[in-house]
Protein backbone atom coordinates (compact mmCIF):
# COMPACT_ATOMS: atom_id res chain seq x y z
CA UNK A 1 0.00 0.00 0.00
CA UNK A 2 1.08 3.23 -0.75
CA UNK A 3 1.20 6.02 2.56
CA UNK A 4 -0.85 9.15 1.73
CA UNK A 5 1.60 11.26 3.58
CA UNK A 6 5.10 12.74 2.29
CA UNK A 7 8.29 11.91 3.77
CA UNK A 8 9.96 14.45 5.45
CA UNK A 9 13.35 15.57 4.73
CA UNK A 10 15.77 15.34 7.81
CA UNK A 11 17.00 19.42 8.88
CA UNK A 12 20.27 18.22 9.18
CA UNK A 13 20.95 16.85 5.59
CA UNK A 14 21.12 19.81 3.04
CA UNK A 15 19.27 21.08 0.24
CA UNK A 16 20.50 19.72 -2.99
CA UNK A 17 21.19 21.34 -6.46
CA UNK A 18 22.23 20.04 -9.71
CA UNK A 19 25.90 19.32 -10.16
CA UNK A 20 27.53 22.03 -12.64
CA UNK A 21 28.93 21.24 -15.99
CA UNK A 22 32.48 22.49 -14.62
CA UNK A 23 32.03 19.86 -11.61
CA UNK A 24 31.33 16.77 -14.17
CA UNK A 25 34.52 17.67 -16.71
CA UNK A 26 36.57 18.03 -13.35
CA UNK A 27 35.14 15.06 -12.70
CA UNK A 28 35.75 13.33 -15.69
CA UNK A 29 39.60 14.30 -15.55
CA UNK A 30 39.91 13.22 -11.81
CA UNK A 31 38.51 9.51 -12.70
CA UNK A 32 40.10 8.53 -16.27
CA UNK A 33 43.07 6.21 -14.73
CA UNK A 34 40.70 4.60 -12.57
CA UNK A 35 37.66 4.19 -15.22
CA UNK A 36 36.84 2.95 -18.62
CA UNK A 37 35.64 5.22 -21.30
CA UNK A 38 32.62 2.42 -22.19
CA UNK A 39 31.43 2.00 -25.84
CA UNK A 40 27.82 2.89 -27.00
CA UNK A 41 26.87 0.41 -29.51
CA UNK A 42 23.79 0.38 -31.60
CA UNK A 43 21.01 -2.47 -30.61
CA UNK A 44 20.23 -5.13 -32.43
CA UNK A 45 16.42 -5.52 -32.78
CA UNK A 46 13.07 -3.97 -33.66
CA UNK A 47 12.31 -1.33 -31.75
CA UNK A 48 10.17 1.72 -32.45
CA UNK A 49 13.19 3.87 -32.03
CA UNK A 50 16.97 3.58 -32.42
CA UNK A 51 18.59 2.70 -29.63
CA UNK A 52 22.12 2.44 -28.19
CA UNK A 53 23.85 0.48 -25.27
CA UNK A 54 26.01 2.27 -23.15
CA UNK A 55 28.38 -0.58 -21.59
CA UNK A 56 28.51 0.20 -18.08
CA UNK A 57 29.20 -3.56 -17.18
CA UNK A 58 32.26 -3.26 -18.83
CA UNK A 59 33.47 -1.60 -15.76
CA UNK A 60 36.71 -2.87 -13.77
CA UNK A 61 33.95 -3.61 -11.40
CA UNK A 62 31.33 -4.47 -13.10
CA UNK A 63 28.76 -1.15 -12.84
CA UNK A 64 29.28 2.31 -13.35
CA UNK A 65 29.30 2.68 -9.74
CA UNK A 66 33.20 3.17 -10.00
CA UNK A 67 32.57 6.77 -11.38
CA UNK A 68 31.00 7.51 -8.26
CA UNK A 69 32.88 6.47 -5.77
CA UNK A 70 36.13 7.17 -7.44
CA UNK A 71 35.17 10.74 -7.89
CA UNK A 72 34.02 11.26 -3.81
CA UNK A 73 37.48 9.30 -2.88
CA UNK A 74 39.68 11.53 -4.86
CA UNK A 75 38.19 14.62 -4.18
CA UNK A 76 38.51 13.82 -0.35
CA UNK A 77 41.22 15.21 2.04
CA UNK A 78 44.08 13.31 3.73
CA UNK A 79 42.20 14.24 7.17
CA UNK A 80 38.81 13.16 5.75
CA UNK A 81 40.67 9.70 4.68
CA UNK A 82 42.46 9.21 7.87
CA UNK A 83 40.04 6.37 8.99
CA UNK A 84 39.33 5.11 5.77
CA UNK A 85 35.83 4.85 3.90
CA UNK A 86 32.71 3.12 4.31
CA UNK A 87 28.86 3.38 2.38
CA UNK A 88 25.79 1.42 2.63
CA UNK A 89 25.13 -0.49 -0.46
CA UNK A 90 23.85 -3.79 -2.19
CA UNK A 91 26.75 -4.39 -3.68
CA UNK A 92 27.71 -1.94 -6.83
CA UNK A 93 28.74 1.27 -4.91
CA UNK A 94 30.39 -0.86 -2.01
CA UNK A 95 32.96 -2.52 -5.12
CA UNK A 96 33.06 1.07 -6.18
CA UNK A 97 34.30 2.24 -3.12
CA UNK A 98 36.10 -1.07 -2.33
CA UNK A 99 37.94 -0.88 -5.71
CA UNK A 100 39.21 2.72 -4.85
CA UNK A 101 40.07 2.33 -1.44
CA UNK A 102 42.64 -0.91 -2.16
CA UNK A 103 43.90 1.54 -4.88
CA UNK A 104 44.74 3.97 -1.96
CA UNK A 105 45.67 1.31 0.57
CA UNK A 106 42.45 2.43 2.42
CA UNK A 107 40.54 0.44 4.87
CA UNK A 108 36.80 0.15 3.69
CA UNK A 109 33.66 -1.02 5.34
CA UNK A 110 30.37 -1.68 3.71
CA UNK A 111 27.18 -2.03 5.13
CA UNK A 112 24.68 -4.01 3.04
CA UNK A 113 21.39 -5.37 3.54
CA UNK A 114 20.71 -8.84 3.93
CA UNK A 115 19.09 -9.39 0.40
CA UNK A 116 22.49 -8.45 -1.29
CA UNK A 117 23.31 -11.31 -4.00
CA UNK A 118 26.41 -13.68 -2.84
CA UNK A 119 28.07 -12.29 -6.05
CA UNK A 120 28.77 -9.04 -5.24
CA UNK A 121 29.16 -9.88 -1.72
CA UNK A 122 32.06 -12.26 -2.94
CA UNK A 123 33.57 -9.29 -4.84
CA UNK A 124 33.53 -7.21 -1.92
CA UNK A 125 35.67 -10.23 0.00
CA UNK A 126 38.26 -10.20 -2.99
CA UNK A 127 38.58 -6.40 -3.13
CA UNK A 128 38.88 -6.87 1.39
CA UNK A 129 36.40 -4.86 2.26
CA UNK A 130 34.94 -5.64 5.64
CA UNK A 131 30.99 -6.89 5.60
CA UNK A 132 28.45 -5.82 7.65
CA UNK A 133 24.60 -7.48 6.58
CA UNK A 134 21.79 -6.20 8.57
CA UNK A 135 17.86 -5.61 7.65
CA UNK A 136 16.88 -4.05 4.59
CA UNK A 137 14.50 -1.49 6.31
CA UNK A 138 17.42 -1.09 9.38
CA UNK A 139 19.98 -0.33 6.20
CA UNK A 140 17.40 1.58 4.14
CA UNK A 141 17.41 4.44 7.24
CA UNK A 142 21.42 4.84 6.46
CA UNK A 143 20.54 6.20 2.95
CA UNK A 144 17.77 9.00 4.89
CA UNK A 145 19.77 9.43 7.54
CA UNK A 146 23.39 9.52 6.19
CA UNK A 147 24.70 7.91 9.65
CA UNK A 148 24.84 4.14 11.55
CA UNK A 149 26.23 4.32 15.15
CA UNK A 150 30.06 3.13 15.55
CA UNK A 151 30.66 3.58 11.70
CA UNK A 152 34.27 6.00 11.43
CA UNK A 153 35.94 7.21 8.27
CA UNK A 154 34.54 9.25 5.41
CA UNK A 155 30.97 7.69 4.14
CA UNK A 156 30.12 7.77 0.81
CA UNK A 157 26.56 8.03 0.37
CA UNK A 158 25.55 6.03 -3.24
CA UNK A 159 23.03 8.47 -4.30
CA UNK A 160 22.76 12.04 -2.58
CA UNK A 161 26.42 12.82 -2.41
CA UNK A 162 27.62 15.58 -5.39
CA UNK A 163 30.98 14.33 -6.10
CA UNK A 164 29.28 10.85 -6.49
CA UNK A 165 26.46 12.73 -8.96
CA UNK A 166 29.31 14.53 -10.75
CA UNK A 167 31.36 11.22 -11.64
CA UNK A 168 28.27 9.49 -12.82
CA UNK A 169 27.50 12.72 -15.14
CA UNK A 170 30.34 11.85 -16.83
CA UNK A 171 28.40 8.88 -18.82
CA UNK A 172 26.21 11.90 -20.81
CA UNK A 173 29.65 13.58 -21.83
CA UNK A 174 30.84 10.30 -23.59
CA UNK A 175 27.36 9.55 -24.45
CA UNK A 176 27.09 13.57 -26.47
CA UNK A 177 30.56 13.07 -27.87
CA UNK A 178 29.32 9.21 -29.56
CA UNK A 179 25.73 10.46 -30.22
CA UNK A 180 25.48 14.22 -30.53
CA UNK A 181 21.94 13.82 -31.14
CA UNK A 182 20.72 11.70 -28.63
CA UNK A 183 16.90 12.30 -27.89
CA UNK A 184 16.15 10.51 -24.81
CA UNK A 185 18.02 8.83 -22.41
CA UNK A 186 17.24 5.95 -20.13
CA UNK A 187 19.00 5.00 -17.11
CA UNK A 188 17.66 2.98 -13.74
CA UNK A 189 16.30 4.39 -10.62
CA UNK A 190 17.55 3.56 -7.39
CA UNK A 191 18.40 6.36 -5.79
CA UNK A 192 18.67 8.70 -8.31
CA UNK A 193 22.73 9.68 -8.15
CA UNK A 194 22.71 8.06 -11.78
CA UNK A 195 20.01 9.78 -13.79
CA UNK A 196 20.18 13.16 -11.36
CA UNK A 197 23.46 13.54 -12.32
CA UNK A 198 23.16 12.52 -16.29
CA UNK A 199 20.10 14.53 -16.45
CA UNK A 200 22.04 17.66 -15.07
CA UNK A 201 24.86 17.09 -18.03
CA UNK A 202 22.46 16.80 -20.43
CA UNK A 203 20.58 20.21 -19.80
CA UNK A 204 23.88 22.03 -19.45
CA UNK A 205 24.83 20.41 -23.31
CA UNK A 206 21.64 19.32 -24.58
CA UNK A 207 18.58 20.08 -23.47
CA UNK A 208 16.21 19.18 -25.73
CA UNK A 209 17.29 15.69 -24.72
CA UNK A 210 15.16 14.32 -22.41
CA UNK A 211 16.02 12.09 -19.61
CA UNK A 212 13.83 9.22 -18.48
CA UNK A 213 14.03 6.51 -15.81
CA UNK A 214 13.35 2.45 -15.55
CA UNK A 215 11.59 1.18 -12.88
CA UNK A 216 10.22 -2.10 -12.09
CA UNK A 217 6.75 -2.84 -10.73
CA UNK A 218 7.65 -4.41 -7.91
CA UNK A 219 9.56 -1.10 -5.93
CA UNK A 220 8.74 2.04 -8.42
CA UNK A 221 8.58 4.68 -5.79
CA UNK A 222 9.11 7.57 -8.32
CA UNK A 223 6.56 6.73 -10.24
CA UNK A 224 4.51 6.26 -7.05
CA UNK A 225 5.89 9.78 -5.89
CA UNK A 226 5.42 11.04 -9.78
CA UNK A 227 1.75 10.07 -9.07
CA UNK A 228 1.57 11.59 -5.29
CA UNK A 229 3.51 15.23 -5.71
CA UNK A 230 5.84 14.06 -3.46
CA UNK A 231 7.99 11.11 -1.86
CA UNK A 232 5.42 8.08 -0.30
CA UNK A 233 6.08 4.95 1.15
CA UNK A 234 5.20 2.34 -1.39
CA UNK A 235 5.66 -1.62 -0.56
CA UNK A 236 8.72 -2.86 -1.71
CA UNK A 237 9.14 -6.37 -2.52
CA UNK A 238 12.45 -7.71 -2.95
CA UNK A 239 13.35 -9.44 -6.27
CA UNK A 240 16.21 -10.52 -9.10
CA UNK A 241 16.51 -7.13 -9.84
CA UNK A 242 18.42 -6.20 -6.41
CA UNK A 243 20.12 -2.79 -7.38
CA UNK A 244 17.65 -0.60 -7.54
CA UNK A 245 13.82 0.15 -5.92
CA UNK A 246 13.24 1.50 -3.01
CA UNK A 247 10.78 1.87 -0.48
CA UNK A 248 10.56 5.82 -0.86
CA UNK A 249 12.31 8.37 -2.58
CA UNK A 250 14.89 9.81 -0.36
CA UNK A 251 13.18 13.71 0.63
CA UNK A 252 16.51 15.49 -0.46
CA UNK A 253 16.52 13.54 -3.83
CA UNK A 254 12.49 14.75 -4.93
CA UNK A 255 13.55 17.86 -5.90
CA UNK A 256 16.49 18.04 -7.67
CA UNK A 257 14.96 14.45 -9.63
CA UNK A 258 11.24 15.79 -9.95
CA UNK A 259 13.17 18.64 -11.93
CA UNK A 260 15.64 17.21 -13.90
CA UNK A 261 13.75 14.18 -14.78
CA UNK A 262 11.10 13.23 -17.65
CA UNK A 263 8.93 10.80 -15.70
CA UNK A 264 9.38 7.09 -15.05
CA UNK A 265 8.84 3.84 -17.05
CA UNK A 266 7.78 0.91 -14.87
CA UNK A 267 8.55 -2.58 -16.72
CA UNK A 268 7.65 -5.95 -15.03
CA UNK A 269 10.14 -8.12 -13.86
CA UNK A 270 9.65 -10.83 -16.81
CA UNK A 271 10.27 -7.75 -19.10
CA UNK A 272 13.66 -7.69 -17.43
CA UNK A 273 14.10 -11.10 -17.68
CA UNK A 274 13.03 -10.95 -21.41
CA UNK A 275 16.25 -7.72 -21.64
CA UNK A 276 18.96 -9.61 -20.53
CA UNK A 277 18.11 -12.79 -22.37
CA UNK A 278 18.36 -9.97 -25.57
CA UNK A 279 21.02 -9.02 -24.48
CA UNK A 280 22.80 -11.95 -24.15
CA UNK A 281 21.65 -13.72 -27.04
CA UNK A 282 22.09 -10.72 -29.80
CA UNK A 283 24.76 -9.27 -28.02
CA UNK A 284 27.01 -11.30 -25.74
CA UNK A 285 26.05 -8.54 -23.10
CA UNK A 286 26.15 -9.54 -19.84
CA UNK A 287 23.33 -7.33 -17.85
CA UNK A 288 22.19 -7.67 -14.17
CA UNK A 289 18.51 -6.52 -13.49
CA UNK A 290 18.45 -3.05 -12.98
CA UNK A 291 21.12 -2.73 -16.24
CA UNK A 292 18.54 -4.34 -18.75
CA UNK A 293 15.46 -2.35 -16.90
CA UNK A 294 16.67 0.61 -19.34
CA UNK A 295 16.63 -1.44 -22.17
CA UNK A 296 13.25 -3.28 -21.21
CA UNK A 297 11.99 0.60 -20.87
CA UNK A 298 12.97 1.63 -24.06
CA UNK A 299 11.61 -1.12 -25.76
CA UNK A 300 8.20 -0.12 -24.44
CA UNK A 301 8.11 2.72 -27.11
CA UNK A 302 7.42 5.39 -24.03
CA UNK A 303 10.54 7.40 -24.43
CA UNK A 304 9.93 8.46 -28.04
CA UNK A 305 11.32 7.87 -31.64
CA UNK A 306 14.44 9.80 -31.47
CA UNK A 307 17.97 8.10 -30.86
CA UNK A 308 17.89 7.18 -27.04
CA UNK A 309 20.93 5.63 -25.50
CA UNK A 310 19.79 3.27 -22.51
CA UNK A 311 22.56 2.82 -20.01
CA UNK A 312 23.41 -0.71 -19.11
CA UNK A 313 24.37 0.39 -15.44
CA UNK A 314 25.79 -2.83 -14.34
CA UNK A 315 26.41 -6.93 -15.12
CA UNK A 316 27.02 -8.36 -11.49
CA UNK A 317 24.27 -10.94 -12.16
CA UNK A 318 24.68 -14.18 -9.74
CA UNK A 319 25.28 -17.26 -12.42
CA UNK A 320 22.38 -19.71 -11.50
CA UNK A 321 19.82 -16.70 -12.27
CA UNK A 322 21.26 -15.75 -15.04
CA UNK A 323 21.11 -19.74 -15.77
CA UNK A 324 17.31 -19.38 -14.82
CA UNK A 325 16.84 -16.42 -17.00
CA UNK A 326 18.29 -17.89 -20.07
CA UNK A 327 15.65 -21.00 -19.32
CA UNK A 328 13.07 -18.82 -20.53
CA UNK A 329 12.24 -18.11 -16.56
CA UNK A 330 11.74 -15.17 -14.35
CA UNK A 331 14.23 -15.64 -10.63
Amino acid sequence: MTASHPIAKSTSIPDLTPVTLDEVRAAQKRIASSILRTPLVRYVGDAAAPIHLKLENLQPIGSFKIRGASNAILSASKSQLANGVWTASAGNMAQGVAWQARRLGLACTVVAPDHAPETKLAALRRLGAKIIQIPFDEWFQILATHSYAGMDGLFVHPVSNRDVMAGNATIALEILDDLSDVDAVIAPYGGGGLSCGIAAALRALRPQAKMFVSEVDTSAAFAAALAAGHPVRIEYRASFVDGMGSPFVLPEMWPLAHDLLAGSIVVGLADVAAAIRTLVERHRVIAEGAGASSLAAALTGKAGTGPIACVISGGNLDNAKLTTILAGSVP
